[in-house]
């Protein structure tokens, strides 16, 4: 449905201030799918991309800077999160032996099920994109990572020219 419809809004200020809502737009659309797939496992979208991560860690521990900076969302508390996984029995935590202040985190296999479970659902969030051509996915994922590099570059330099 096109953006002007779902938000009940003929004009805006530009083409690109339109392109930047519809992203927000459909991120948000996006995280309700996901929710609905990982409610009935009582999982949240960032915790699901925490037991992710940890699933791509190779069996190895990880510490929760590692886990932090590896999220989508990074403004999630990532310790708290991981204290509800641990009750759940998902994920591992046992203090580093190098250095006390750390923790290292590794999954269960009860989390290693869970994702094995949730596969097809999350499959399903993807269907919508399997519309999109290969070529046409490419060039939105290269426009989208020069929006990104946009915004850092600028601050790296307002950062230089602040020294």
């Amino acid at each position: 449905m096109k953006l002007e419809l779902e938000l009940q809004q003929t004009k805006f200020q530009s083409e690109q201030h339109k392109l930047m809502l519809n992203i927000l737009f459909t991120a948000s659309w996006l995280n309700r799918l996901q929710l609905c797939n990982l409610r009935n496992e009582g999982i949240t979208p960032p915790q699901y991309n925490i037991l992710r991560i940890l699933r791509g860690s190779k069996d190895r521990f990880m510490n929760i800077g590692e886990i932090s900076s590896r999220m989508i969302d990074r403004s999630s508390n990532t310790s708290r999160l991981i204290d509800k996984l641990v009750s759940k029995n998902l994920v591992t935590r046992k203090i580093n032996s190098e250095d006390r202040r750390q923790m290292d985190i590794k999954i269960t296999s009860d989390g290693l099920i869970i994702l094995d479970k949730m596969e097809g659902p999350i499959d399903e969030a993807t269907e919508p994109f399997l519309q999109v051509d290969v070529k046409e996915a490419m060039l939105f994922n290269k426009l989208l990572d020069e929006l990104r590099d946009f915004k850092s570059e600028k601050n790296h330099k307002q950062i230089k020219t602040k020294k």
